[in-house]
Parts: C-alpha cells; structure tokens; sequence
C-alpha cells in the first residue's frame, strides 16, 4: 500500500499555511491602511500649500494649480451662484465654508458631482486657525471619492479657482487593499477547514466501514489519507487474516474430528447391536446420535462463521416456496402465507380535508444477493424450532426498501419472545432439555447466517405463539 503522509507533517503543512496567510493578510491590511492614512496626510498638507497660495500669490506645490478666475466667474463666486460658474459638474453641489481669523480671512465655495460635505466638524471653534480649517477640509475631500473644484478668496483679494485633483482626488486615491486581506484570510480558512475535514472524512469512513461490518464484509480494506491511517488499516487487515487462518484451522480440526470419530462411532453402533439388553442398548444408541450430533453442529456454526459459501443473486420467494415444499411433502403441518398488500398514507391536499391512500402490490419476487445454502439450512431451522416446541408453523415474507424478512411463526408455543432471545449464544438451552432434543447450537447458526448478510434473528410474541423474523439485507 502507498505511504501518505503522516499527521505530523500535515499538521506542520497547516500551521505553515495558516502563518503565511495570516501574515499575507496582516501585511495586506497594514499597507491599505498606511496608504491611506499618508494619502489622507498628503491632502491634509495640501490644504495648508493651498492656504500659503491663496495668500501669497505664489505656487508652492507642484501639483497644484492656482488661477484667477475671469471677471464674469468671479462675479458669480462674488454673489454665490458658485454652480453657475463656467466647468462646474452638473448636478452640482455646493459646499459654502467662510473661514475667519487672525491671519485673515477665506471664502471658500467647493462644487462637486456627488454630494455637499460635512464641514460642521471643522468651523472655527473646532479647528484653531485658517490655514488648518482648509488643511482638514482638503483631507476631508481625500476622504470621499469626488473630485471637487475648490473656488477660494484670501481676505478681500481675487476669487481663484484651486485644482489639487492629483492630490485629494479619486485617481490620487490608494487602492484598498483590506478587503483583498479579508479574502486571503478567508481562502485560508476555507483550505484548512477543507483540508482537515478531508483527513478527518477519511477515518470516518474508515470507521463507519468496520463499525457495519459483518462477517459477511469484505476479506481486507484499502483506504486513502494520512500514514497513520494506512499503518491502522494494515495491521487490521493482518488481524482479519490471522483470524480467518484461526477459523479456518479451527474447521479443519472439528472435520478430522467429525471423521476420525466417524470409524469410532460405528464400531460403537455395531457393538451395541450386540447387547441383548434392550434399554441398555436404547440408551448407548442415543448417545452414540447426541455425540456425533453435537459434533456436526458445531461443525456447521464454524463453516457459517468462515463465510465459506459465496453470495449470488437469487429469489428469495423461489427459497422459501421451495422449502415450505418440502415439508408439506412429508406431511409437516407448514404453510407459506401469501405477501399482503401495504397500505401507504398520503398527504393531506389543498382541496381535500382527508389523507389519501395508496396500495403497494408486494407479491412480485424479492430478489437478493445472499447465499443460498446458508440461507436454507437457516430458515429449515426455524421451522424445525416451530414443529418442535408448537403444533404447525406459517411463513411469511415481508420486504421493505432495504430489508427482507422471513417470519415464521409457530401454533400453540407458550415460550416467551425475551425468553428465546437469551438462547441464541451458543450451547444456549432452555428448560425443556429433558424432552426436547437439541444440542444449543440451533439458533446460534441462524444468527450468524443473518449476519452475513447483514441481518440480523429477533423474536416477538403474537397472538398464536412465538414469532422468529430473519431479516437480511437485499442488496
């Protein structure tokens, strides 16, 4: 089998990937964050640059540009009617903002596509001089993605009209790297969780596989996932071969012995013809029978333990019509009872107060994969066990999506369903051994036959008697 890779390294694998991405997050986050906090610093100096031009006449940025405005523009700025002022945006909106103090006053008119700002944060009384009320409301244009035209007047000088789009405009803007940071993060943890939940998927189905496992399931399993599970299936798969080799020696010494004492068995019963002593010989006879009895069963519970017959597709119904056959052959009072239809409840309808119904014809063939000898020498037991301790007995089979049952119950059994259900270990028997022949191993069989294919023997008591339903898997 392939070697995976061990959970140790795995383990290594994931927390490696767990720091990268963190870390790419992180670095993603700060840097967006950085970038916009030295964008909204760069707008905010502007705004100061802004201040010393407007003041002095002079540029003192490279990326700004002062102009005057024409006489018409500046009559307009003059009177307010800023949205009227040639190469504004339409629809405009106005942001008037008058700044005074002891280094001079400024009127201020910014016209933007967009929206009218909130300048009530950056009046006099919350920022202390002139020049730092327009510092914060450049930096406030840097906040919003707008692109305003800023229209100034220093004192009672000139209207200009201020372009620092290349400073607080939107292309002047940072790209925003946090939310790229909140998907590295979250494709992180969505690889790990899928990563981790594929391994721990692995041994649940590892487990669910040997959790139904029946004697009837498979000689070894193969699997895929880290080295620890592979190292786990090996050696369980070595522990199932041991355990069949034990089985199997352990049929082989039970025939040499069923055969060995075959020869014995025989000169025994010839022996006991001789004896003249009729209740004598009775009685040597019969336990002659119980012995070699004894050993053919338990010959045949190890041979239904060993799963020594294969399973192939069969009618169920053809089964057991041929073996209720057989006993009426002989004249045993067994009777097969035909399937009965099911009656399905539908749901209520929006037009009728009532629940629909629905009939289910279950007479056609029930087909299955089981092993047919097995499945034969269980039911005949049933039946026997339905003769022997009441006076007839009725077989039925009832079938649903993934289960078929064959029910046999006896006429006139005063035994109870909980009674019965403590004697299916083997050598079980109950208080009737002095009347009854039996060996205990009877019902065992059944058992094991049923868990081979994945069923399983249970009882319940009805009206007549005592109920055995051997339930088997169809498929």
């Amino acid at each position: 089998m392939k070697r995976g890779v061990r959970l140790r390294s795995l383990a290594l694998i994931w927390v490696a990937i767990a720091m990268v991405s963190g870390s790419v997050a992180t670095l993603l986050w700060l840097r967006s964050t950085q970038s916009w906090t030295d964008h909204l610093a760069s707008a905010q100096t502007a705004g100061l640059l802004t201040y010393e031009a407007l003041r002095t006449g002079q540029d003192t940025h490279p990326n700004l540009n002062v102009a005057l405005l024409s006489a018409a523009d500046a009559v307009l700025a003059e009177t307010g009617k800023f949205e009227r002022i040639s190469g504004m945006p339409q629809p405009a909106y106005v942001t008037v903002l008058s700044l005074q103090n002891n280094e001079g006053g400024l009127q201020i008119g910014a016209v933007s596509d967009v929206l009218r700002y909130p300048v009530a944060d950056i009046q006099a009384d919350a920022v202390p001089s002139a020049s730092a009320q327009l510092a914060a409301l450049t930096r406030l244009f840097a906040t919003y993605c707008s692109d305003p035209i800023l229209l100034a007047r220093y004192g009672n000088g000139p209207w200009h009209r201020v372009d620092g789009s290349a400073i607080w405009g939107c292309d002047a803007a940072p790209r925003d790297m946090r939310l790229m940071a909140v998907l590295v993060a979250l494709l992180a943890v969505a690889a790990l969780v899928t990563l981790i939940g594929n391994t721990t998927q692995t041994f649940d189905a590892f487990a669910q596989a040997f959790r139904n496992r029946r004697f009837g399931g498979p000689d070894s399993y193969e699997t895929t996932g880290p080295s620890e599970l592979r190292d786990i299936v090996d050696s369980l798969n070595a522990f199932l071969e041991a355990e069949r080799k034990q089985l199997a020696n352990r049929a082989a010494v039970l025939s040499s012995v069923s055969h060995d004492l075959g020869t014995p068995a025989t000169r025994l019963r010839l022996r006991t013809a001789l004896i003249t002593d009729t209740e004598l010989r009775r009685k040597l006879e019969s336990d002659i029978d119980s012995m070699t009895g004894i050993i053919e069963s338990a010959l045949t519970y190890t041979r239904a333990e060993m799963n020594a017959e294969a399973p192939r597709k069969l009618s169920l119904n053809a089964l057991v019509e041929t073996i209720v056959s057989d006993y009426q052959d002989v004249g045993e009072p067994v009777t097969l009872v035909p399937p009965r239809d099911v009656v399905v409840q539908g749901g209520r309808s929006l037009f009728m107060s009532r629940q629909g119904q629905s009939v289910v014809t279950t007479g056609r063939q029930v087909i299955i994969s089981g092993r047919p000898v097995a499945l034969e020498r269980a039911i005949t037991n049933l039946i026997d066990n339905a003769l022997k301790y009441g006076r007839s007995a009725s077989v039925a089979i009832e079938t649903d999506a993934q289960t078929a049952t064959i029910v046999i119950e006896d006429e006139g059994s005063d035994t109870l369903a909980k009674d019965v259900q403590d004697l299916i270990g083997p050598f079980e028997r109950g208080e009737n051994t002095d009347y009854i022949a039996g060996h205990g191993l009877g019902l065992s069989i059944v058992a094991t036959i049923a868990a081979l294919h994945n069923g399983a023997l249970s009882f319940e008591n009805s009206t007549t008697g005592l109920q055995a339903r051997l339930s088997i898997q169809r498929a």
